[in-house]
């Protein structure tokens, strides 16, 4: 266990409890009434979803910038999580969210959709390259064919909806999400966990690592699996929570020795513990309506990436 674990997991214990009291009326469990009831059926929930989301967005981030050997990488770029957003906007466009399951599992045939359109393009050759435009390609197609059914939204309250969705938020999540994302998000980072000692090895090149013995077909089956569960299960339940994949990898990897291997299980860490804490500033926030999750972290997540360039910049001069 390196030192980048056991600083997040620490950080992310004391966290914990603090996101449980906090609200736009802080909780006192002494002398709120039915404060067991709020804690047990309002908060924990909330709490457990916001570490699952950001467990499996900074899992998967971490794992792409290995892949990619690029650390301006973000999950996004494969496509599965346009694809899963595309899914549960065909759900609210037909109708069918008023049931509680059915939003969550168009996401998930949404990003497995995504899965399977990289696996047939890109699955036989493993390449890099190909990958990547395939992503792009798949991306494209799920963000252009999202803002068609906003532009033909049956009615108002449909694209209102839509919109709300997208922006991505845990308000009013209950035990159903957390059961259904949990397992999905922790079966993706285990099979991401188990490409890092071949992430490492890409690291030194392609041919070299096909060399040492790494299986680059089976390699990019794992990202595409790990991938897809992890940011697809965190989009079916909570929206489109964007740069969470970006931020985390650089914020862990200066505490590492920086092999991908080393990156996956700290980012997981790392992740839950920037989505639970940014989850709780937005309920404190004296706003008259509670600033959406995903529009907050875009806030710090846009000058973020800006000061990644920049940076990048000034050591390419």
């Amino acid at each position: 266990m390196n030192r980048a674990t056991l600083v997040f997991a620490g950080l992310l214990l004391l966290a914990i409890p603090l996101s449980l009291l906090a609200g736009r009326v802080w909780l006192d469990p002494a002398s709120t009434p039915n404060a067991s009831i709020i804690l047990a059926e309002l908060r924990l929930p909330r709490a457990l979803l916001a570490i699952v989301v950001g467990a499996g967005l900074g899992a998967a981030g971490a794992a792409m910038q290995g892949y990619l050997r690029n650390p301006l990488a973000d999950p996004g770029l494969f496509g599965i999580a346009p694809g899963a957003a595309l899914g549960a906007v065909a759900a609210l466009w037909f109708g069918y969210a008023a049931s509680p399951w059915l939003l969550p599992l168009f996401a998930l045939v949404g990003a497995g959709g995504a899965m399977a359109l990289l696996a047939a393009i890109a699955g036989r050759t493993g390449g890099i390259a190909l990958f990547t435009l395939a992503g792009l390609m798949v991306a494209s197609l799920a963000g252009a064919l999202t803002a068609l059914a906003i532009s033909m939204a049956p009615n108002a309250f449909a694209m209102s909806e839509i919109v709300m969705w997208l922006n991505g938020a845990l308000t009013d999540r209950s035990w159903r999400e957390v059961w259904l994302a949990a397992p999905l998000v922790v079966l993706g980072i285990a099979l991401l966990w188990r490409s890092g000692k071949s992430l490492d090895a890409l690291t030194l090149g392609e041919p070299v690592a096909r060399s040492l013995g790494v299986d680059t077909r089976l390699l990019l089956w794992l990202l595409i699996v790990g991938v897809g569960l992890t940011v697809g299960a965190s989009v079916a339940v909570a929206g489109i929570i964007g740069f969470v994949g970006l931020i985390v990898p650089h914020l862990v990897r200066p505490l590492t020795d920086r092999r991908p291997s080393q990156l996956i299980v700290p980012s997981a860490l790392a992740g839950a513990l920037l989505v639970l804490v940014a989850d709780s500033v937005v309920r404190v926030l004296p706003l008259v309506t509670e600033l959406r999750l995903g529009i907050a972290l875009s806030l710090l997540g846009a000058p973020f990436f800006l000061l990644l360039l920049l940076r990048m910049r000034k050591g390419l001069a």
